[in-house]
Order: structure tokens, then C-alpha cells, then sequence
């Protein structure tokens, strides 16, 4: 029986989305899967342990973001945005991949402090993921997960904030959260 690619969406506000699609990976590319990882709102100027442990693996990670919507101006981020459009629809017709993971593209659809429909279209993004190679699994994450994309889902897991270390005035930690 030739393998269905599967839509896997983690969402929510707990911390853990992006750690358990590191976990699909790291599944994944023990069984032998090609897989590529994209990051969009993470920006290339930052190293991140993931980026680190995944290059060991022989895992293409892009950090295809410049940050935090508050740290540029939206027309950086828009351009940033519709670069990281541009790639992602390459890798969803590249048939060569089995896993590809889109971190943080919810966070990039959810943005509304300035207008991104034009760089980030919906319908094509969901056109574009169900036009994928039969075969590639897709993991998409971030928080609030677009209603389309989580009817198309075949697993959505929602993280929840139940208690956090940062709410105690804890910083980001190196090794956990970065």
C-alpha cells in the first residue's frame, strides 16, 4: 500500500509546538526520510539549538524570518514574508522530500498589525498543500491555527499554557527555549 502524506498541525499558547515537531524529525529521520524544516518568523541572525542538533543530522533547517513582528518594520517583514512564500512553495512540490515542517507559519498567517494577504495568500497556501506530492508528510505549527488549515488536518494537537517558568520572571533559557 503506497503511503498517504499526512497534515499533522500543533498549535495553541503552551511552549511545545515547535519542540514537538523537532520530535517528528527526529522520528523521522531515524527511519531514513528526507526531510526539510522552515522556519518563518526565526531569523537567520540568531543560532538556535535545533538549527545545531538538525545540522548534525544532516537536516536543511531555514530561519526565512527576521524576528519578532515588533522588532522591524512591516514592510521588512512582508518581504521577509512573501521570500519565505516563495521557497515554501518550491519544497511543497519537491517531491525528493518526505517530511517538511513549516514552523511558526500560523504565527506568520495570524499577524494582523500590518496587511500580509498579498505576500502570505491563504488560498494559495492551501491550494499549494493540497496540490503536495501524494506522499510528504507536512507538520505545521504556531500558535492560532487558521480554521482552513485545521479542517485539513489529519492530527491537530493543541498545546495549552498551563504553567510557565517565564510568568516567574525566567528568562528565555539557553538549551530550552533556544
Amino acid at each position: 500500500m503506497a503511503r498517504k502524506g499526512l497534515l499533522l498541525v500543533y498549535t495553541g499558547e503552551g511552549k511545545g509546538k515547535t519542540t514537538a515537531s523537532l520530535g517528528v524529525t527526529l522520528r523521522a529521520v531515524g527511519r531514513g526520510l528526507t526531510v526539510r524544516y522552515l522556519q518563518f518568523i526565526k531569523s537567520p541572525e540568531r543560532t538556535y539549538g535545533e538549527q545545531i542538533a538538525l545540522r548534525k543530522l544532516g537536516v536543511e533547517m531555514e530561519q526565512m524570518g527576521i524576528g519578532f513582528t515588533w522588532t522591524k518594520t512591516p514592510e521588512e517583514h512582508r518581504t521577509a514574508l512573501a521570500k519565505a512564500w516563495t521557497k515554501t512553495k518550491a519544497a511543497l512540490q519537491d517531491e525528493s522530500i518526505d517530511l517538511l515542517v513549516l514552523d511558526e507559519l500560523n504565527n506568520a498567517l495570524a499577524i494582523s498589525k500590518f496587511p500580509i494577504d498579498d505576500v502570505l495568500p491563504l488560498t494559495e497556501i492551501i491550494e499549494a498543500i493540497q496540490q503536495r506530492p501524494s506522499t510528504m508528510h507536512l507538520v505545521i505549527t504556531g500558535r492560532s491555527a487558521h480554521p482552513a488549515l485545521l479542517a485539513m488536518a489529519d492530527l491537530v494537537s493543541t498545546i495549552d499554557a498551563t504553567k510557565h517558568y517565564y510568568d516567574e520572571g525566567i528568562p528565555a533559557v539557553k538549551g530550552l527555549e533556544f
